[in-house]
């Protein structure tokens, strides 16, 4: 089991381990042992997971979720499966922990009157410049 929060809390059962090798350099070991970890949890089918928690964990995931509503983190920034076996599942808390919070609505607002000032007198400057650059006609000739 895994606390998430307060009400949230996944099964060992819903996160699936698959162990592969590391990329990157380390020589012979590298090569022989699968030291990192790909950890698979379906989002999508999670009875764990209030909706709202889920919609927002499926957008916030990116590139991580798979087209059938699959989580999938890799981690191999430690040298034992253990630790990254650890890595991926705290990665998978703090995803999910970051899906609980509720986004803060945002607020219209209207531009302050400095502001449009400011911008109405640097097009007026503008428009002035490319004014001044135009053909004046025939004299120029």
């Amino acid at each position: 089991m895994i606390k998430i929060g307060r009400s949230i809390v996944l099964d060992d059962r819903e996160l699936k381990f698959f162990f592969i090798r590391s990329s990157g350099p380390g020589g012979q070991n590298v090569n022989k042992v699968s030291t990192a970890v790909q950890l698979r949890f379906h989002a999508a089918a999670s009875k764990n997971l209030p909706e709202e928690v889920r919609h927002r964990l499926i957008r916030l995931a990116g590139k991580k979720m798979t087209r059938s509503g699959t989580l999938v983190i890799t981690a191999g920034r430690f040298r034992s499966q253990d630790m990254n076996r650890a890595d991926a599942v705290e990665r998978l808390t703090r995803l999910i922990r970051k899906a609980c919070e509720t986004p803060k609505p945002r607020k219209k607002s209207k531009p302050t009157a400095a502001s449009v000032e400011r911008r109405l007198e640097a097009k007026k400057r503008r428009s002035g410049i490319k004014r001044f650059r135009k053909s004046r006609g025939e004299d120029d000739v």
